[in-house]
């Protein structure tokens, strides 16, 4: 059939490095691409702000940042900020993890904790966190269970309910196997569902520790001293646009060096599923 077709019919998939799918990629062309990337904006942010089409109070110079950056470490304790706000976001993304992922688990595999938690799951993560905010201050005042509990409330559903998609996804011809064997429901949670979602469970983890950071900013409008997101507010409160601009740098370059962590932790506990992950 296909030898009777016409020339003019036939297609054929001409090889192509940049619009490969899954097959393969040079490092370098990589490196390339993400260093272009980067330049660019930076290129961009040099050009309007040297040559004085923004002004200075809406976009600074680099150099103006950079200076600005340099003042703060130096004679305004921003290290201080930095570790407030990293011990704040590390705390309420430790607790969201040791409660949505449990519950995320639970939910993919057993019918009923999903009619249990699903109702309260699929709602609440659709309300938005600061409108509870008046509340939390009311139940637990001024102080930093307060803070950690608004980055926990901002994220602890998004884990349940990623966990519980990907149980979801295990074949059931998987689970099927392993009752065959003789295997208990207790086993086929341990050693069956458990490790088979290890590699999606890093992945939720390292997606929604950005959702953290980006709490921080609501958890430190209360009656905050020091942080980070302190540090924006006050900032911008005075039109101080350099420190705002570098305060957001310093917590982008947490947020690289975490994501770097999640995934060389990836590669470390999971290395058969490093080239099939997302």
């Amino acid at each position: 059939m296909l030898n009777s077709l016409p020339k003019s019919r036939k297609r054929y998939l001409k090889p192509s490095v940049f619009w490969s799918i899954r097959q393969g990629f040079p490092r370098w062309l990589g490196l390339l691409i993400s260093l272009t990337a980067l330049v660019i904006p930076l290129l961009l942010w040099a050009v309007l702000s040297y040559g004085g089409w923004v002004t200075p109070i809406f976009l600074p110079t680099p150099t103006a940042v950079l200076q600005s950056g340099i003042q703060m470490f130096t004679q305004e304790n921003l290290l201080l900020d930095v570790f407030a706000s990293s011990y704040r976001v590390f705390l309420g993304f430790l607790v969201a993890a040791a409660v949505g992922v449990p519950i995320g688990i639970a939910m993919g595999t057993f019918y009923s904790m999903e009619s249990l938690f699903s109702p309260i799951v699929g709602t609440v993560r659709y309300m938005p966190v600061a409108a509870f905010v008046p509340l939390i201050v009311l139940w637990l005042g001024l102080d930093e269970p307060t803070r950690v509990t608004i980055i926990f409330l901002g994220i602890v559903f998004f884990n349940a309910i990623m966990v519980a998609d990907a149980v979801k996804f295990i074949p059931n011809e998987l689970l099927s196997v392993a009752y065959t064997l003789g295997a208990n429901r207790f086993d086929v949670l341990v050693r069956v569902i458990v490790p088979a979602i290890v590699p999606s469970i890093i992945d939720t983890l390292r997606v929604n520790v950005a959702g953290a950071w980006n709490y921080l900013v609501i958890s430190e409008l209360i009656a905050s001293e020091n942080g980070l997101g302190f540090r924006v507010i006050q900032s911008q409160r005075y039109l101080q646009t350099d420190k705002v601009l570098f305060t957001i740098a310093i917590i982008g370059l947490i947020g690289l060096l975490t994501d770097f962590t999640f995934k060389l932790l990836f590669n470390l506990v999971t290395p058969w599923a490093e080239r099939t992950s997302a």
